[in-house]
This record gives structure tokens, C-alpha cells and sequence, in this order.
């Protein structure tokens, strides 16, 4: 029947899903939360691949409109110095600023000074992928409906570059890059103390998502987080992409012009903040050349693929302990199956992997255009937000090790090898 448009719908998990209790005093668990929110999965029949789901966004819909006001954050880390965008959502305006993406103001001094509240709304932070930013119409399709139902407060991390922001420094974003998303969930904790803090993220944003979420484990401060079309395994994904022809020359291609364009943006300060050779960056005509021009040197990398290991967030699955679902269509090519984790998601209760056999990356296109994961993606934080005891979902303080029978060895899975000096 998937010629028809029916995907197949799967769930990966571990044998004992971790338990939930809801406000209303009944038990259930991860599992069933996810199952209940994942409606049936059809498609446009005519859209019967992932490449063609895929390719089907070049003809670019409008999508909603979303409103946004705009924070520049200065990073507290000096190790990251530099600025980064964080877009707020907010009720409809008629302020116009051409130098930021459309709908999007700054906030007056005064609107900001008066931004902290002590209530207990629920508050999502969402990363958007490669070169992206809170403009991105798969971003603003899945926000759309937590907006419309009202509720919930919601805010875009730009990555350092992305979204018309400007760089003021040489610190740029990668894809494990997870000291900004670190920061502004810190500084929400702070300043709203009552609101439960939740996340979302896609593609790229996705995969440092969940790197975010296995490098706090027990201190992590979010109720739950989702993620959409991960890459997962970089070097995975990116040796599967360059074996084909359309891998090669559309995907790689299309997402290296992206990011030329995106430094060609920002060339004057790159000039001014780092010692890169943007002349041969401009050379660049895949994402692994532009990776390897930019991103080695910038951090240290001895080559592309060491960059793509060392960011990749395959063992991150293992480390996380609060309530996590991850979306991906198997047919998706751009984070292609082979990549996925399957055998993390089913070693750790506290998360779910949900599989469809079709929807390409960040599509499912359904009939008449609207797409389909806003669905189990709105579903599932709504359930958590408003129907879940929060307080059964404290992260799992309950320590998970891999050790040999005499416990001379010992597995970290978050022990990565990209380190900032004088670290052991």
C-alpha cells in the first residue's frame, strides 16, 4: 500500500519503557504516550519516495505566517565569544526591519526589561537545520498549531550566522555546537522558574538536540525534547550521499551552496575575526569540501570525516535521561536509515524512536500540501506539557554504565574527543 501513499509506521524502544504518571493519577509509560500521539500516516501518493518529497520543497509554499521578536544573546563562555540571535514569538505586528528575516522585530529595551514572568506556561526552545533559521517554513508548520491553540511560549536559537544575524566574532556554529542551546536554556530556567522547558529540533538542530540532551544526562533541565530527520551518524550519512549520483550532486551540492552563500554573507567579518582562506572557500562546491575548508581548520579536525565522527550523535541515544522522541521517515535522504541508532533506542527506556517508511527530510507531504509531522510532533508535547505529572519525569538519576565482567573498562558515551584546552 506505500505506493499509495500509506507509510508504514514503526516504533523502536526498549522493553520496558520508561513509566509516566499523568495529573490524573493514572500510570502509563513513553511508549504509549507516542503511540497515542501519532496519527495514521498518509501521503501524497504522487510524492511516493523520498526524493521526490524531498525535491517537492523547491517549489517553496508560503507556509503561516509566525511573528517574532529578536534578542542578541553575548555568549557567556569565553570560550565561544561572540553573539548569537534568539527570535521570540509573539502576537502580530506591522514593524518592518530589512535588515532581519520577514515578521521579525527587535525588542524595545523596555519590552525586554519586562520579558521575566514567575507563571507556569510551558516553553519551547526549537533548532532549525543546516543554514536555517526561525524563517524556515518546515519550522514555522510545526510551531504554527502551538501557537494557534495558545498555551505555550516559543523561541528559535539562530545559530551564530544563520537567520540574518550578524557575526561578531570567529566562533561560528557546527553540528555539535551546543553551547548557545546550553545558555538559553539556563537563562529560561532563570528568568521564568515555573515554566517546564521543553525543545524541538530539526535536522542538523536535531542532531545537536540530542547531543545537548547526552551531555547533561542527569542535569539536564528540559521535561522532554523531540527531534525530526536527525542525521544521527555523520560520516554515516555523508559516505552513503556521496556513493550516488543524486546524493553527490543534488544533496551535498545544494546543501554546500547554502553554506557558501552563507559565509559569502558574513565575509566581512570572517575577514576581520578569523584567519580562514574564504577565497578557497568560495571554491567549495559540496557541504564535505566546504566542511573541510572551514570546519577543520576552525576547530582543530584533522579531517572531515574526524569532524563528522566526533559530531555525530549516535552515542548521545545512550546518555539521555529525560523523556525523548525522535521522528525520521526510513526513505529519507539526506539522514538516511542507515545512520539510525536502532539498537541505542532499544537499550534505553527514556527513548522512542518513531519510524515511517516514507517522507523524505522534513517533508511528508500529505495531500493539498499540508505536511504530517506537526501532528505527533504538537501531540506528544501537548500530552507532556499539559496531561503528564511533570514531577514523574525528572530526568532518570538512576546511572547507566557499560563496564566488563572485572570493571576495568568503563564506556562514556559522551566523552568527546573535540575538547577545549586544560580539559581531561
Amino acid at each position: 500500500m506505500e505506493w499509495l501513499g500509506h507509510a508504514k509506521i514503526g516504533f523502536t524502544h526498549a522493553p520496558s519503557p520508561r513509566p509516566v504518571k499523568q495529573k490524573d493519577g493514572q500510570e502509563t509509560d513513553l511508549l504509549k504516550i507516542c503511540e497515542q500521539a501519532t496519527p495514521p500516516c498518509q501521503l501524497n501518493p504522487l510524492l511516493f519516495n523520498g526524493h521526490l518529497q524531498t525535491m517537492w520543497t523547491a517549489t517553496k509554499p508560503h507556509g503561516p505566517s509566525v511573528y517574532y521578536r529578536r534578542k542578541l544573546f553575548e555568549a557567556e563562555n569565553e570560550a565561544y565569544a561572540g553573539t548569537f540571535a534568539v527570535d521570540f514569538v509573539v502576537d502580530p505586528h506591522e514593524e518592518e526591519d530589512s535588515s532581519l528575516p520577514p515578521r521579525t522585530a527587535y525588542f524595545t529595551d523596555k519590552q525586554w526589561d519586562n520579558i521575566g514572568s514567575d507563571d507556569s506556561r510551558p516553553m519551547l526552545l526549537v533548532l532549525h537545520g543546516l543554514s536555517g533559521g526561525s524563517h524556515e517554513i518546515y519550522l514555522r508548520e510545526c510551531i504554527k498549531p502551538l501557537i494557534d491553540q495558545g498555551g505555550w511560549d516559543i523561541c528559535i536559537l539562530n545559530a551564530r550566522g544563520c537567520g540574518k544575524a550578524k557575526l561578531t566574532s570567529g566562533v561560528l556554529y557546527n553540528a555539535r555546537a551546543t553551547w548557545d542551546v546550553r545558555q538559553v536554556v539556563s537563562w529560561a530556567h532563570r528568568t521564568f522558574p515555573n515554566r517546564p522547558l521543553f525543545a524541538l529540533g530539526f535536522s542538523l538542530g536535531a542532531n545537536k538536540l540530542a547531543n545537548y540532551c547526552g551531555e547533561e544526562g542527569a542535569n539536564c533541565l528540559l521535561k522532554a525534547a523531540v527531534i525530526c530527520c536527525n542525521p544521527f551518524n555523520l560520516d554515516v550519512s555523508f559516505m552513503k550521499l556521496k556513493t550516488s549520483f543524486i546524493g553527490r550532486e543534488v544533496y551535498l551540492r545544494v546543501m554546500g551552496m547554502s553554506m557558501t552563500k552563507l559565509i559569502e554573507t558574513h565575509k566581512t567579518e570572517l575577514s576581520k575575526y578569523s584567519d580562514l582562506d574564504l577565497d578557497d572557500i568560495q571554491s567549495a562546491k559540496y557541504l564535505h569540501e566546504f566542511d573541510r575548508k572551514i570546519q577543520c581548520p576552525s576547530w582543530g579536525y584533522p579531517s572531515v570525516s574526524a569532524y563528522y565522527r566526533d559530531a555525530s550523535s549516535v552515542d548521545a541515544i545512550s546518555a539521555i535521561r529525560i523523556p525523548f522522541l525522535a521522528i525520521q521517515a526510513t526513505d529519507d535522504p539526506i539522514a538516511v536509515k542507515e545512520a539510525i541508532p536502532f539498537e541505542e533506542f532499544e537499550q534505553n527506556p527514556n527513548t522512542i524512536l518513531l519510524t515511517t517508511s516514507l517522507g523524505g527530510h522534513l517533508c511528508w507531504f500529505e495531500n493539498g500540501g499540508t505536511r504530517w509531522y506537526p501532528r505527533p510532533v504538537t501531540n506528544f508535547l501537548n500530552h507532556m506539557a499539559f496531561q503528564v505529572d511533570l514531577e514523574s519525569v525528572k530526568p532518570d538519576e538512576e546511572p547507566r554504565t557499560w563496564a566488563n565482567a572485572g570493571r576495568k573498562t568503563v564506556y562514556e558515551p559522551m566523552r568527546r574527543k573535540l575538547r577545549m584546552v586544560g580539559q581531561s
